[in-house]
């Protein structure tokens, strides 16, 4: 009889490894959906990159009621853009070349450089020090300055989401990204002195997000289970804070991230709910008054206090686990999408761009939370907008006017402004610099 249980066993699982094989190579040989979007926020959220096999676009953040289009070019089929803050430097990998990188200066229409590799180009990630290149089971590390590859970090545990970050800090420049495809390390590396710096244990499944803090000093993370959400202390793997998202076991995270001063934290998922949490040391409980002590209510809080002592360590960690600050229900679920804290107009917003094409806007108090209002939405093909704002969120208070149309080809006199503060002097030794007024270094092509 155990022989025959375990012939079942072992039927079963192969029977299952098959159908899940069968599904992935269906899911590899469809058709990508043909309004998918490529959508991605800029290191400071001040602009937005939208690639699409009609080529990509660049949207300004400087206003909840209009969007601003930057660039626009539509002779290429695009899968990743990345743009360096403010400046005129992108990063572009093509639909019909995925294992080629491409870096151009988009205001001149020149190609700095181009570099091929040996995979499939799963992410790229840029600072005002590094460009990381990452492929399934190996990450390249570039000098911003000429592109030259400084390091490899080979035979990765299998990577197939691409997931890895890189400090939009330049002082505190770290690289992180799994150190295990069935348990949750996080392994943090540094990109300024190409050494390996810490692993941290973050989760008992495999990741499924990450986020580093403006400053690069904190690492926030998430699980593919997507209930627990961690931030840890960079360099010694602290744990900081911890929150649950919710209890659900089948939500994908598809998104995390800090504000700029490291307050908030948010996240969105395959649901229809983005979570925002504050990042704050939480205070003592407040002294009971004597004839509150005398209640039930009393009584109740001294029991569960004076149970934690007996209870397993799992029912304990859930009553001390942080709670969303604010939340967002979003008009959608099911789809890819990013989500970013920003200050627009000197008032904090939540935004959440989607592989739809479409862009959220919500207000997020800072001081009382609570459910964000839907402030505006956009589309990012340039069409106006039909759905109302109003219908989507229930609340008959929102703006029923459609989103403003795009601005075609203009920019503020304040846009000029920040790109010429975030871009660097020129240089004599052959390196570039990322204005509209320095000559370019000739293309190079190089193969790794």
């Amino acid at each position: 009889m155990k022989n025959f249980s375990h012939n079942v066993d072992v039927l079963t699982q192969g029977l299952k490894y098959s159908i899940s094989g069968l599904m992935n190579l269906a899911n590899q040989t469809a058709e990508p959906q043909s309004g998918a979007y490529f959508v991605n926020f800029n290191q400071d959220c001040t602009s937005l990159a939208v690639g699409s096999k009609a080529g990509y676009k660049l949207f300004s953040l400087n206003s909840v009621d209009q969007l601003e289009k930057i660039f626009e070019n539509d002779a290429e089929d695009i899968c990743i853009v990345e743009r360096l803050f403010s400046s005129s430097l992108m990063a572009v990998v093509n639909l019909s070349s995925p294992r080629k990188l491409k870096v151009c200066h988009f205001r001149k229409g020149t190609e700095i450089c181009n570099y091929s590799y040996s995979n499939t180009i799963l992410a790229v990630k840029l600072n005002r020090a590094r460009l990381v290149v990452c492929l399934e089971e190996s990450l390249y590390i570039h000098n911003i300055r000429d592109m030259k590859v400084l390091h490899t970090i080979r035979d990765t545990p299998p990577n197939v989401a691409g997931l890895c970050i890189l400090s939009i800090n330049s002082d505190n420049c770290y690289l992180a990204y799994p150190g295990s495809n069935t348990i949750g390390e996080v392994q943090i590396f540094d990109a300024i002195n190409l050494q390996a710096k810490t692993m941290i244990p973050a989760h008992d499944s495999p990741l499924a997000a990450l986020a580093f803090s403006p400053n690069g000093t904190k690492v926030a993370t998430a699980s593919e289970k997507g209930t627990v959400i961690r931030v840890f202390q960079v360099h010694d793997g602290t744990k900081l804070f911890e929150f649950r998202r919710g209890v659900k076991r089948c939500v994908s995270i598809s998104s995390l991230a800090f504000s700029m001063d490291s307050m908030f934290l948010c996240c969105s998922s395959n649901t229809e709910t983005v979570h925002i949490f504050k990042l704050e040391e939480l205070k003592e409980p407040p002294r009971q008054a004597p004839e509150e002590a005398q209640s039930w209510m009393g009584y109740l809080t001294k029991a569960v206090s004076a149970s934690a002592n007996y209870l397993p360590s799992q029912v304990t960690d859930v009553f001390n686990q942080g709670r969303a600050f604010a939340s967002v229900h979003l008009p959608f679920q099911g789809l890819k999408n990013v989500c970013a804290i920003t200050t627009i107009q000197k008032v904090l917003r939540l935004l959440v761009a989607n592989a739809d094409g479409y862009l959220y806007v919500y207000n997020l108090d800072p001081n009382e939370g609570g459910d964000c209002t839907l402030l505006k939405q956009h589309r990012l093909d340039g069409k106006q907008d039909e759905v109302d704002c109003a219908s989507s969120t229930g609340d008959p208070t929102v703006s029923t006017t459609p989103a403003i149309p795009i601005v075609q080809n203009q920019e503020s006199e304040k846009y000029h402004e920040m790109i010429a503060a975030t871009e660097s002097p020129p240089k004599s030794d052959g390196t570039f610099r990322l204005d509209d007024d320095t000559e370019f270094p000739p293309v190079t092509q190089r193969t790794d």
